[in-house]
């Protein structure tokens, strides 16, 4: 096994409760369940040696052209790695069957196993290691084919179906099992915290199963109405943003992972697996413009919670991330006995930036209610109302600003911009509702904001707006300016800007958040470009007019996905994938880019001018 295989080495499977990676090699080598927050069962990307993997794959030997492949079921969550050699083709499908909204301790991870040519031997090891890799288990062999792993207050149980015969390997196992063509075995992963082993099911019941879930998948697509020109990957990156959510309260989440570095060997490794309301509100606009009602609407009445709850760990009305279930504390902690991916330290479980001053998110949170008819009930526009009101009373302050850096706060255009969207969609809201409002406050503080942006978030040096009123450095945030409505896409200040960043940010159509040289971050360390500035750059440049350029840009940035069509947080110098992985911020740009570029494509080709 690979030690560490690169971070786009993987595919991702789930139930809209918990997800798991698969690598290329066939080893499940990140699982957190039963939540995605949850500690993990399986963390071996971020350890090697402590973290634990189940890895199911064909013994080939490396020669004669041996081979493995991966892709998906078409517009499915069915994940496939096809072993290919000159004895035998065979293949590994896993997939985890969607579960409703009823959050539940007990989730199922299916690997079935067939030999469609030839005659192939398949090994299977099983080493999980529960709370990260901190808690001891035991082993109870059922018999030889099925095993309990018991963790302190959770199982993992293991059944095997076919000719695998389990073999104890101390506190771990392993198996074995020889196919030829046509024959079919399976292995059952169940994580529950109590309760019986489940009962063994058949082989034809397991592929009833794979079934099922390959038709829950395309029903769901179904409903999205996009029809343009990049089908495949915009229907990719929404199978992997509803992955990416928790079902029992439709809270996405940044990303699957924590702790996978933006450098290798550096110090800037997070925990994603929380909602930000500035990645959930963006999620909810991309999933609404594919017709996904149902996962926004959901997303919104999450929300409405957040805002009506108040109890933030920043004592603020509303703070930046939230666990799935809205409860506000996330407690970081470093997780020293691991080593990292790839000696990528220290590891940390929780974030500490979730009582970050970042005032910008009330603005996400009053676009994301602002997109929809449903207001929710007279408690609720009291509570967003109350919001604003506070808002207009401490707006004018610094803050963090919207990437988290721990260099200390500044007054960050991009939060005064969002601020801006805040008053604007909640003066929209009170107009279009007839609902009680200080609307002529919130007039006056919303045409503050835009002078204030105007007049000092503006460079004349560098003719462009910039990061922070203290600094002449350009931050890719602002590429949202004309998305938001603040300014006119082709607006000769804006242009100026986008135009200013091209020269600064961008390197062969990948954009840059910042340059921390020039604005200290307070970390240690480089990072890749960042994925969804070089979308929002994409989709900027559609907008603008500049549409040749936009169409190649995105084209080039598609050959960064990975090999089952996913990105992860960032690209490096070489083009890898770095951070958490996958990440919904990239995805649901993508979204927004694809959706944009087909937009403008299509009124350039209905006026002649071509594509």
């Amino acid at each position: 096994m690979n030690a560490y295989p690169p971070i786009a080495d993987h595919g991702m499977v789930g139930d809209l409760q918990t997800a798991a990676l698969v690598s290329s090699e066939g080893t499940i080598d990140w699982w957190c369940t039963p939540r995605f927050d949850s500690p993990s069962v399986f963390a071996s990307l971020l350890d090697s040696e402590r973290g634990g993997y189940c890895r199911l794959s064909a013994d080939l030997a490396p020669k004669d052209g041996a081979a493995v492949r991966q892709l998906y079921l078409t517009d499915t969550a069915v994940l496939v790695t096809r072993f290919m050699g000159p004895e035998g083709v065979g293949e590994v499908a896993d997939f985890m069957s969607p579960l409703d909204t009823t959050s539940t301790d007990r989730h199922r991870l299916v690997r079935v196993v067939r030999v469609v040519r030839g005659s192939l031997d398949f090994d299977l090891v099983c080493r999980p290691r529960f709370d990260y890799g901190r808690a001891p288990h035991t082993l109870e062999r059922v018999d030889d084919k099925s095993v309990t792993f018991h963790g302190p207050d959770t199982k993992l149980y293991l059944q095997t179906m076919g000719p695998f015969v389990i073999q104890p390997d101390a506190e771990d196992i392993t198996a074995r099992c020889t196919l030829a063509a046509g024959d079919i075995a399976a292995v059952v992963l169940t994580n529950a915290n109590d309760g019986p082993l489940p009962p063994l099911p058949s082989l034809d019941e397991i592929t009833e199963e794979l079934e099922s879930c390959r038709t829950f998948w395309h029903t769901w697509l179904r409903t999205s109405s996009y029809r343009g020109r990049w089908r495949d990957i915009v229907n990719r990156s929404a199978i992997t943003l509803k992955l990416l959510t928790y079902a029992p309260t439709g809270a996405p989440i940044a990303a699957l992972t924590m702790g996978l570095p933006e450098q290798i060997g550096g110090e800037r490794n997070w925990d994603y697996r929380f909602t930000w309301i500035r990645d959930a509100s963006l999620s909810v606009r991309a999933m609404t413009d594919l017709g996904f009602v149902d996962e926004a609407a959901a997303f919104r009445r999450w929300l409405r919670e957040r805002v009506a709850a108040g109890g933030t760990a920043s004592g603020e009305p509303l703070q930046i991330m939230y666990r799935i279930d809205g409860d506000p504390y996330l407690t970081e902690e470093l997780l020293d006995h691991l080593e990292g991916y790839a000696g990528s330290a220290p590891v940390r479980a929780g974030n500490a930036a979730a009582d970050q001053i970042q005032l910008d998110i009330y603005g996400e949170m009053a676009d994301a209610l602002a997109q929809t008819r449903d207001m929710g009930d007279i408690r609720g526009w009291k509570a967003f109302a109350d919001v604003l009101d506070w808002l207009a009373d401490h707006w004018d302050r610094p803050d963090e600003g919207i990437w988290e850096t721990r260099g200390g706060q500044q007054e960050f255009t991009y939060s005064r911009l969002m601020t801006w969207v805040a008053f604007d969609r909640g003066i929209r809201l009170a107009t279009a509702f007839s609902r009680p409002a200080d609307v002529g406050r919130w007039t006056e503080v919303r045409d503050t904001v835009f002078k204030q942006v105007v007049e000092r978030g503006w460079s004349a040096k560098r003719q462009a707006f910039v990061q922070h009123y203290a600094t002449d450095v350009l931050d890719a945030s602002l590429l949202l300016i004309p998305k938001v409505g603040f300014l006119s896409p082709t607006d000769p200040s804006w242009l100026s800007t986008l135009e200013a960043m091209d020269q600064e940010l961008v390197s062969d159509s990948l954009v840059y958040r910042y340059n921390p040289e020039a604005s200290p971050d307070g970390l240690r360390g480089s990072e890749g470009t960042f994925n969804l500035c070089s979308f929002l750059y994409i989709e900027a440049l559609a907008r603008a007019g500049r549409l040749q350029e936009a169409r190649y840009a995105f084209d080039k940035m598609l050959t960064y996905a990975n090999h089952v069509g996913l990105f992860a947080e960032e690209i490096g110098p070489s083009g890898e994938q770095l951070g958490n992985f996958p990440q919904a911020f990239t995805h649901l740009a993508l979204l927004a880019a694809a959706i944009a570029l087909d937009e403008q494509l299509d009124k350039a080709e209905g006026n002649g001018a071509g594509g």
